[in-house]
């Protein structure tokens, strides 16, 4: 007889364990994954210094930006040219919730940011804000002016995805730094929830053709593409 067909009592031990290693990882995740659970994911892929809001609306702040009892930093105002026409996107460093919040406390009693406000608001059709952390690996970069062209990137991401999201997008971000340098990256953690958000800057459109095409032919990138795309929800 093949004693294949019979197994030894150590060996059905020995595929009985690993049917229950099986079991219980697909009830209760793998043993990194718990590990990586006794910490909420913001907690372990934010880089932790800033809290950052990110705007859509019909003009920009400078004044609130350049008042220094402001705790509150203007990463930049762009207006948009491909997708959403006729807005303006703001991205704000507040020092951290605390600084958030004065911020805005002061806003609520200055004067001429309520009459900015009142003639602000008839011109609008919408206005939507999200309060989002920076990924610990990629620095939000200081305002410049580059004459450029910016890519603002927007997923929304399968709820419970962002640590396996981060960790494949954080291996392939080294494949596109060969040719052009990030933004910023963030995801949100007030307002659009389970959303992530990554921007780019290009001298010009051609640039930005070449500069993709150039990524997809380093070992890496594709790979990080298709499985990022797997967390994603749209």
């Amino acid at each position: 007889m093949n004693r294949d067909l019979f197994p030894s009592q150590k060996e059905k031990v020995g595929i009985q364990g690993r049917a229950n290693d099986l079991i219980d990882t697909v009830l209760y995740g793998s043993k990194e994954g718990r590990e990586e659970g006794t910490q909420t994911h913001s907690k372990t892929v934010a880089r932790g210094k800033y809290v950052h809001e990110l705007q859509s609306g019909s003009t920009h702040y400078p004044r609130i930006a350049n008042d220094p009892l402001n705790d509150v930093n203007l990463c930049g105002s762009w207006s948009v040219e491909v997708g959403e026409l006729d807005t303006f996107v703001h991205i704000w460093e507040f020092k951290g919730y605390p600084g958030h919040q004065q911020t805005l406390a002061r806003l609520d009693h200055d004067p001429v940011h309520k009459e900015f406000l009142k003639q602000l608001r008839p011109l609008l059709i919408s206005r939507e804000n999200n309060i989002m952390l920076e990924f610990s690996f990629w620095k939000t970069s200081p305002p410049h002016v580059t004459n450029g062209i910016y890519e603002l990137r927007k997923y929304k991401l399968k709820p419970g995805r962002l640590l396996e999201w981060e960790m494949n997008w954080r291996q392939g971000l080294e494949c596109r730094r060969q040719f052009c340098e990030p933004v910023g990256a963030w995801f949100s953690q007030l307002g659009d929830l389970n959303t992530v958000h990554h921007m780019w800057t290009y001298p010009d459109l051609q640039t930005r053709k070449v500069t993709r095409e150039d990524a997809w032919k380093v070992g890496g990138w594709s790979e990080t593409v298709y499985k990022t795309g797997k967390r994603h929800e749209q």
